[in-house]
């Protein structure tokens, strides 16, 4: 080999080799440093385009969760003023059958008449019940229903209202339980039970024939009620109840899909982005003596130049 002075291609070579070491040992660095694979999209450009879409899936599924447990609670508050409802108007029946008895006078019947009024405000102080503003109730016709709030775009949780007020599943909200935010691609119907409907004394007509107190109007005398009238109360009360039940039994069933749909979004999402610390860390170790032992040729390599210096003297 010729001894030159103005060219070095050993050092060339050596600081090149040093060069793309001290880079793959920094992206080792900086991949064991934080966990991912893929640290810059030029690593792999697709790779990451798939992980941001998987990971954007996961956090939207996260929410949906969110959704379906505030959801699940709204439905048990609901279930809890349902069962109270029942409580109230058994109570209510018993008074009645009570007033029947052929021994009582007037001045009992009307002290029965007094606390069937009392229970029956109470039955329309509840039908007001809400759970963060969000009713647990609605009364009245569809185009006054002033137990129900008027459907509001962005929230998960909608309300619609029906074109008549004769079952007491007009109204309901809308739990969207796909991440998407369409109700095409998954929502479930939580009722808001219509708490004059249930407990109709035998029609929803103007006035307010009904338990729950509508427009101001009540029972005066406990005695203008038949016994009868309470067994068709408490079996609407009774299907309300299961209603509720399968409509907690359903959303719980899709809040467990969603929970297993969201440990498979993350784990696919992982295998994408995440460093094989075992195989990286050998990685590590050779780039690092890859990297000393490039300095120290690089070093040796400049050196050559100084033999020429010797034959100069």
């Amino acid at each position: 080999m010729p001894i030159v002075v103005n060219t070095n291609s050993a050092a060339t070579t050596a600081s090149f080799n040093l060069s793309k070491n001290a880079d793959a040992l920094r992206k080792s660095l900086a991949r064991l440093s934080s966990g991912r694979r893929i640290t810059t999209p030029a690593e792999d450009a697709g790779g990451l385009a798939v992980a941001y879409k998987l990971d954007s899936h996961a956090r939207r599924t996260e929410a949906v969760l969110n959704n379906h447990q505030n959801a699940l609670s709204y439905l048990q508050v609901q279930d809890g003023a349902l069962e109270t409802v029942g409580k109230v108007v058994n109570r209510m029946s018993e008074l009645r059958t009570m007033a029947a008895d052929i021994t009582k006078n007037a001045g009992d019947i009307e002290n029965y008449s007094k606390e069937f009024r009392e229970l029956q405000s109470q039955l329309s102080q509840m039908s007001l019940e809400k759970f963060n503003g969000v009713s647990l109730f609605a009364f009245g016709n569809a185009a006054g229903a002033s137990g129900a709030q008027t459907a509001t775009s962005g929230k998960e949780l909608n309300v619609t209202l029906g074109a008549t007020a004769s079952d007491k599943d007009v109204y309901s909200y809308q739990l969207l339980t796909h991440p998407s935010g369409v109700s095409t691609d998954g929502a479930i119907s939580l009722n808001v039970v219509n708490l004059e409907f249930v407990t109709s004394l035998g029609g929803m007509g103007a006035t307010g024939n009904s338990l729950v107190k509508a427009n101001g109007i009540e029972v005066d005398q406990i005695t203008t009620i038949s016994v009868g009238q309470f067994t068709a109360i408490i079996q609407n009360i009774a299907d309300a109840r299961a209603e509720n039940g399968a409509e907690q039994q359903r959303v719980q069933q899709s809040y467990e899909f969603h929970q297993i749909n969201l440990v498979n979004l993350e784990a696919a999402h992982g295998r994408i982005m995440d460093v094989d610390v075992a195989m990286e860390s050998t990685r590590f170790a050779k780039n690092n003596v890859l990297v000393q032992a490039s300095a120290s040729m690089t070093a040796q390599a400049n050196q050559l130049s100084n033999i020429a210096l010797t034959l100069l003297q």
